[in-house]
C-alpha cells in the first residue's frame, strides 16, 4: 500500500541534468519530479534514464522523488520503467493518459516490482489527465484506479490536442475549454478521493502572478501545485499552507462541534455552522505540516 499523498509544491527537474536534479532536491519542494518526458530531447532519453536511475540510487532523499515517464503509447515508456523501478522511485507521473492507461501502468509496475524483489504496490502513481482528447471524456472515472494518489492537468498539451492556436483569452485568462478541463480534473480527483494538483505557472519570473494563481487554486480545492523553477517553490508552499488565522478559526469550529456532540448545527460568532463547515475546518487542520 502506498502512503497518503501530501505535497504542496511539486518541482520538475530535467532528467538529463545531474546539476538540476541536485538543485531541485535542495529547493525546499515537498516533492521532486524527475522528468524523462518533455524536458528531455529524444536523443537524450537513454542518457536521462541512466542519470535518473543513478540519482535515485545515490542521492539523499530529503523529499519524495517521483519520475515523469514518457506516455505509454511511445517507444520510451517501457525502457523508462525498466531503468528506474528497481531504484525504488516514490512514484510515477504518467502524462497524456487515460484511466485505462493508469490501470495498465499499475500492471507494468507490479511486474517490475516483482522482478526486482520489491514490495508490490509500493510505488504510487499520478496521472496528468487532460492532455489528450480521449482523456477528457474520462475525468470522472478514476475511482479505484490502483496506486493512484493524485490527478493533475495540463493546459499546453490540451491546447495542442485540440488544435488550438492559444489557450488564453484576450485578458490573459485561460479560455473556456481549459477552465472546464481544470474544473473537471478537480472534480475527478474528488470523485476518486485522491489529491488534486494544479498545473504549472509558466512564467517563472512572475512570482506575483504565481502567488495569485496558487491562492485561487487552493480556494477552489487544489491541494498542491507543480513548479518549473526553484524560485517558485517558496511561493507555492506559502499559498498551500493554511495561515495562522485559518488554523485558529478551524480549531474553534472543531472545538465548538466537539463541545456539542450530536448537534447538526451550532452558532459561532453570530453565524450558523453545519456539517460542511466542520468538514472544511477539519480539512484545513489536515493541511498543517507535521
Amino acid at each position: 500500500m502506498t502512503a497518503p499523498f501530501f505535497a504542496r509544491s511539486l518541482l520538475f527537474a530535467p532528467g538529463d541534468s545531474p546539476r538540476k536534479l541536485a538543485k531541485a532536491g535542495a529547493s525546499g519542494a515537498d516533492l521532486v519530479l524527475l522528468d524523462l518526458e518533455d524536458a528531455v530531447a529524444p536523443a537524450n532519453k537513454a542518457a536521462a534514464r541512466a542519470i535518473v536511475a543513478e540519482h535515485l540510487g545515490t542521492a539523499a532523499r530529503a523529499q519524495p522523488q517521483w519520475v515523469r515517464i514518457n506516455p505509454l503509447d511511445t517507444e520510451h515508456a517501457l525502457p523508462d520503467l525498466a531503468a528506474i523501478v528497481a531504484m525504488r522511485p516514490d512514484g510515477i507521473m504518467l502524462p497524456k493518459a487515460t484511466r485505462a492507461e493508469g490501470d495498465r501502468l499499475h500492471h507494468y509496475l507490479t511486474a517490475l516490482e516483482a522482478a526486482a524483489g520489491l514490495p508490490l504496490g509500493e510505488i504510487a502513481t499520478m496521472v496528468v489527465a487532460t492532455e489528450t482528447a480521449p482523456a477528457l471524456f474520462g475525468l470522472g472515472d478514476y475511482a479505484g484506479c490502483p496506486r493512484l494518489a493524485a490527478l493533475t492537468w495540463g493546459a499546453e498539451d490540451s491546447a495542442t490536442a485540440l488544435g488550438a492556436t492559444d489557450n488564453r483569452d484576450a485578458d490573459g485568462e485561460y479560455a473556456f475549454p481549459y477552465q472546464l478541463f481544470r474544473a473537471l480534473c478537480l472534480a475527478g480527483a474528488a470523485a476518486a478521493r485522491v489529491a488534486p494538483i494544479e498545473t504549472i505557472h509558466g512564467d517563472f519570473r512572475d512570482l506575483e502572478g504565481l502567488a495569485a494563481v496558487a491562492a485561487k487554486a487552493r480556494r477552489a480545492g487544489f491541494r498542491g501545485m507543480m513548479a518549473i523553477h526553484p524560485d517558485q517553490v517558496a511561493v507555492i508552499n506559502r499559498a498551500f499552507s493554511p495561515s495562522a488565522a485559518e488554523i485558529e478559526h478551524a480549531e474553534r469550529v472543531t472545538a465548538a462541534f466537539a463541545a456539542n456532540p450530536g448537534a447538526g448545527t451550532i452558532g459561532l460568532d453570530g453565524a450558523m455552522l453545519d456539517m460542511p463547515h466542520l468538514k472544511r475546518a477539519e480539512a484545513i487542520l489536515a493541511m498543517r505540516r507535521g
